[in-house]
């Protein structure tokens, strides 16, 4: 078994042995717990910052015996995430990643009763939550596994990581497993070979990108230094390794393919500003490819700004550019005269010609459409690629997961950052009013979501009746001129409207310090990846924010969208991306994002083995076939 450290509620495991076996792991001993690695013992409680991990844990023992494991925010001092069960693993500057059917992608078992799950050797069952068994004249907790035809399985905790929560992305519930027969053994039999043309297509791919080869940058240089001070914040931990990381696949010859995953609001624009510099500075252009049209005007104010003492060109296609200037921008784009293009998915039009491309930054790539990404496909083969995400879709987790992309984690919030405390409320005017108006009162501003180009004038007009005539209002959505939602989007970050009446178009882009209330209208409409992105629109300096989830009475609303309202408000803490992006895809199914046949695989073993059996065919045709894939 590897070097690893099994951590369960009602084990007996005495404290000094956990603390030798940290040491051995490469933890490190300190007075305050603060990055990865580190640990710290206050009395009977260990803190602890394990690998892969967006915050501490502390471990809580009775005697010789472990009462409590969850994670915790410092800054709050509040209590995140209770565990059942945690694998710690090695901490490593680059620990081995491990190859195994029997290991899981993730160090935590979060489960609930009711709950399907998968184990790697017996198949899909129910979990019913814990039995306390007496086996071998010894007394302890046991994972109680229901299958077909209600026969059950007991699991050792010290089995628990054969044992992970089944993930599908469809609709349909998965078929249990029967116990006794060969039929799960088929059926691994039968993903592990339709994988493997799978895994020799995605190989060949990733040949042919090394064998056209990449492009080396220059090491940083002083221009380098002197764009990243401009920076006006502290860099977070994260954000400084995901950068290194970036940086050293572009001094390297091979192509980079990079995803940066990171929760909104924590920096990984930067990031990718950082990178573009490099590209810009080393002679090549760089295209910044963004979901939305205000999103694109925020990432070119931002870029013109921070480059204004360079000698570099940066230019904008979307449609707050006319016909004729688009036209300019685009002679200009070909003759090589512009450094950095932002755009919307105007910059894939057949009309958009490079004179020399060197990389291409994806902003949210899952809100780009199956004719865009063919065309995002066309301009991938000899370029550099950074992908950057808040809610992962499977195709690029997986990717990263499986070793194929590069993948760079932000897991450190912004410092003195506070979660937004989320709340679901009954649709009333004069109360919704009164939070408008509380917010104003403290200096900021609000952004109201109303997701009905139809109707928002009039929730505006009902709105507005109960407010003091001193609190100005604006509108926005897709279908005002363009100089209009300009005006409006300038008005509000310059702070000329305290209420920002608006569609989900600002779910990307616009951050306004002074914006930390945002109410969302008809919430149980709303996706859960939605909710969480509009929710980054406050919150994203030090004050507290509060987001208010407008419904009609709960009553008259489907199941489905309250459970959603619930998951939303469990995933407040700071750092909840990921979680939102897999729990949203478990309620709601992923169509066919992976390709039809390889979604039915996922759905008949989950996507946690399924990423391991790919992992492992990948790494057997790499060895096989003396491919160096460079992770």
């Amino acid at each position: 078994m590897f070097n690893t450290l099994k951590i369960y509620r009602h084990k007996e495991l005495p404290l000094k042995q956990v603390i030798s076996k940290l040491v051995s792991l490469g933890y490190c001993r300190v007075e305050a717990v603060l990055e990865e690695g580190d640990f710290t013992l206050r009395g009977d409680t260990l803190e602890l910052y394990p690998v892969n991990f967006n915050f501490p844990l502390r471990i809580e023992w009775q005697f010789e015996t472990i009462e409590k494991i969850y994670s915790f925010d410092k800054t709050l001092n509040r209590k995140i995430i209770d565990y059942e069960l945690l694998i710690i693993i090695p901490h490593l500057k680059k620990a081995k990643r491990y190859t195994s059917e029997d290991f899981p992608l993730e160090v935590t078992l979060q489960i609930k009763k009711g709950d399907y799950v998968v184990h790697s050797s017996y198949g899909i069952g129910k979990f019913c939550g814990t039995k306390l068994l007496t086996v071998r004249e010894r007394e302890d907790y046991y994972f109680e596994i229901e299958y077909d035809r209600g026969d059950k399985l007991y699991v050792s905790k010290e089995d628990a990581h054969l044992v992970q929560k089944y993930a599908g992305f469809a609709m349909k519930r998965p078929r249990l497993s029967r116990l006794g027969s060969k039929e799960w053994t088929r059926i691994k039999e039968k993903v592990q070979n339709g994988i493997k043309s799978f895994a020799l297509e995605i190989l060949k791919m990733e040949a042919h990108r090394k064998i056209v080869g990449g492009f080396r940058y220059v090491p940083d240089g002083n221009w380098q230094n002197k764009f990243e001070q401009s920076f006006p914040y502290k860099e977070t931990e994260g954000q400084i390794q995901s950068t290194a990381e970036v940086k050293a696949d572009m001094q390297e010859a091979g192509c980079m393919d990079r995803i940066i995953c990171g929760d909104v609001g924590y920096g990984k624009t930067e990031v990718a500003m950082r990178a573009a510099f490099k590209g810009v500075e080393s002679g090549k252009q760089v295209a910044f490819l963004v979901p939305t049209t205000i999103l694109a005007y925020q990432h070119y104010n931002t870029l013109v700004k921070r480059l204004k003492d360079f000698p570099f060109c940066v230019e904008m296609l979307s449609r707050f550019r006319t016909k004729n200037e688009q036209n300019q921008i685009l002679k200009k784009l070909s003759e090589g005269k512009v450094d950095i293009i932002v755009g919307t998915h105007r910059l894939l039009s057949s009309d958009v010609c490079f004179k020399d491309l060197g990389l291409l930054i994806i902003d949210e790539e899952h809100k780009f459409g199956v004719t865009h990404k063919e065309r995002i496909k066309k301009l991938k083969v000899d370029i550099d690629i950074l992908v950057l995400t808040a809610t992962p879709i499977p195709r690029t987790l997986y990717m990263g997961l499986v070793g194929l992309k590069g993948i760079s984690m932000i897991r450190t919030p912004p410092k003195e950052r506070l979660a937004v405390k989320t709340k679901v409320v009954e649709y009333n005017v004069k109360n919704l009013g009164e939070i408008i108006v509380k917010e104003v009162k403290r200096g900021g501003q609000v952004f109201f979501i109303h997701n009905r180009v139809q109707s928002i004038e009039g929730i505006k007009r009902d709105i507005a009746k109960v407010l003091p005539k001193e609190i100005r209002v604006g509108l926005v959505h897709g279908q005002l001129p363009t100089q209009a939602m300009e005006k409006v989007i300038m008005d509000f970050i310059n702070q000329k409207i305290d209420c920002l009446f608006s569609t989900a178009i600002v779910e990307s882009g616009i951050d306004v310090p002074t914006a930390n209330t945002i109410i969302i209208n008809d919430a149980h409409r709303f996706g859960l990846a939605d909710l969480h992105q509009l929710r980054g629109r406050v919150g994203r300096f030090d004050l507290q924010a509060f987001a208010y989830l407008a419904t009609p009475r709960t009553r008259t609303i489907p199941q489905d969208a309250i459970r959603r309202l619930e998951h939303i408000c469990d995933f407040s803490h700071l750092g909840a991306g990921f979680e939102v992006a897999m729990t949203d895809l478990e309620l709601r199914g992923a169509g066919n994002i992976l390709g039809k046949e390889q979604h039915g695989f996922v759905w008949m073993v989950g996507f946690d083995l399924y990423c391991r059996l790919l992992k492992k065919e990948i790494e057997y045709l790499k060895l096989a076939f003396k491919i160096d894939s460079g992770f």
